[in-house]
Parts: structure tokens; C-alpha cells; sequence
């Protein structure tokens, strides 16, 4: 199995590393990565500048390709002229923090395996979710994070279709409680923002924001991690609101001269 790795980290990010080494088990890795961090990067893409790349070798672990610019830039271009065949499987991860919730729609670890489902390949997005008293074993993370794979591999996932996987920060010695089917938990959470002036002034705002796990309903990506679960979401791009389709389509639409 041919797999491209990326992520929204960068691609000197010790999450990479670990998950390279993990799915070189499954099959033949390449890597193809931002080269600096991409986080909330969501689905942009590079238009008006040029994409540089440059090869990087990482932890004596791979040589990849660093590409300056977004994740799903690095999909992009990765398909359509670094690998010279088209990957059987796109994995973007492992994320430092949850990318859960309303996340989903900002993160660039998500963006990537959605553009990678745009282009009709099999993608998952994996993230860690991170705690001040919890320490990081990236090791450790992607070794369930392969095997989560392998299992979600087993039960079918086909091409064009993404995967959302969220790990739980687990203490040494400490197992997830299992693994849940899940959805989007789609409750908003407010931003916060400190005002402050420059030298001459002028206001600026400041993003202090911290995102928290708070309450949602028990059959969400939200309740289901913060609860000690591995949670699994399966995800799609299209965004038309079918029951309001259905709705407007029985109404006669026409323009005040008609």
C-alpha cells in the first residue's frame, strides 16, 4: 500500500516522525508536509505566490518534501506532481490538540484529508488531544493511531470518503476506555479577545481563546473524547443543506417583472 503522510504541524513535527514509523508497517510512506506550521489553516490554498519546496530529512526517520504552504497544498500537489502514483491512502496527523466540534471546520489536519477525499482518495485525519498535566508520548499516540487505522481500514473505507480520528491524552499506564462512532458536535463555543493599542494608538485585538471540551451531547466527538474514548467520525464536503433544498424547491421562485 502506497501512503502519503502530511500534516498541519510542519514537517519537522515529532507527531510526523512517530506516525511515519507506525504506518511504515502497513506499507510505503512518503511525506509530503507544510513546511511550517499550518495550524487553523482550514482549507486555504496557495494562489497568488509560488509554491517552494525543498527536500528535509527528519529524526534520521524519512527525507520528505516540505512544501511552503498549506496543507492542502502539500494533497494538492503531492497528487498531482510529487508522488509518482497516486497514493492508495492519505493520512494527515498526528495533530498537537483535539480537532473535535466546531475545530473540524478550522483545522488544517482535516482540511488536508479532505482534499485528498476531494481527489477521490481514502484519507484520515488523526489528532491528540493535549492536557497541561497529561505529558505528550507521540510514540505511544501513533502506535493506537495505527491501530485504529488498521481497524477502520478493515471496515471499509473507500475512496473519496474521510476519516476523523481523536485520540485521548492518556497518563502512563493509562488504556483508552474503547473506541465510539461518533458525530460532529456542532454547538458553538465563544472567542475571547484582549484589546490592546499600539505605540500610536491604534486598537488591536488579540485572540486568547482556549478550547475546551465543554458539555455536549453524549453521542458526539466532544462528549466521547473528553470521556476517555478514541472517536471516530466520518466526515463529508458536501455542504448543501438538503432539507432546506427540498423546502425552497416546492416554492415558485420568480423576480417582480416575471
Amino acid at each position: 500500500m502506497n501512503i502519503l503522510l502530511t500534516n498541519d504541524d510542519g514537517i519537522t513535527h515529532p507527531g510526523l516522525a512517530a506516525m511515519y514509523r507506525q504506518l511504515a508497517e502497513l506499507g510505503q510512506v512518503q511525506v509530503v508536509a507544510p513546511e511550517t506550521v499550518q495550524s487553523a489553516a482550514s482549507h486555504g490554498i496557495t494562489l497568488k505566490a509560488p509554491l517552494l519546496t525543498s527536500r528535509v530529512t527528519v529524526e534520521n526517520t524519512f527525507t520528505g518534501v516540505a512544501v511552503d504552504g498549506s496543507p492542502a497544498d502539500c494533497v494538492k500537489l503531492a497528487v498531482s506532481h510529487i508522488l509518482e502514483q497516486s497514493p492508495d491512502l492519505v493520512i494527515s496527523g498526528i495533530n498537537s490538540g483535539a480537532n473535535v466540534g466546531i475545530n473540524v471546520i478550522y483545522s488544517g489536519t482535516v482540511a488536508a484529508a479532505i482534499e485528498a477525499a476531494f481527489l477521490g482518495l481514502p484519507s484520515i485525519a488523526v489528532s491528540l488531544y493535549i492536557k497541561k498535566e497529561v505529558p505528550i508520548d507521540y510514540t505511544r499516540t501513533a502506535k493506537v493511531a495505527r491501530e485504529t487505522i488498521e481497524l477502520i481500514l478493515s471496515a471499509g473505507l473507500g475512496a473519496g470518503q474521510a476519516v476523523n480520528i481523536n485520540l485521548p491524552a492518556l497518563l502512563p499506564g493509562e488504556s483508552p476506555r474503547g473506541i465510539q462512532i461518533v458525530r460532529q458536535c456542532i454547538r458553538p463555543w465563544a472567542d475571547t479577545y484582549e484589546r490592546r493599542q499600539d505605540p500610536r494608538g491604534n486598537d488591536y485585538f488579540w485572540n486568547t481563546s482556549a478550547y475546551k471540551l465543554a458539555t455536549a451531547d453524549t453521542d458526539t466527538d466532544v462528549a466521547a473524547l473528553r470521556d476517555g474514548y478514541i472517536t471516530i467520525t466520518p466526515l463529508q464536503f458536501d455542504l448543501t443543506n438538503y432539507s432546506l433544498l427540498r423546502h425552497w424547491s416546492n416554492r415558485q421562485w420568480r423576480l417582480g417583472g416575471q
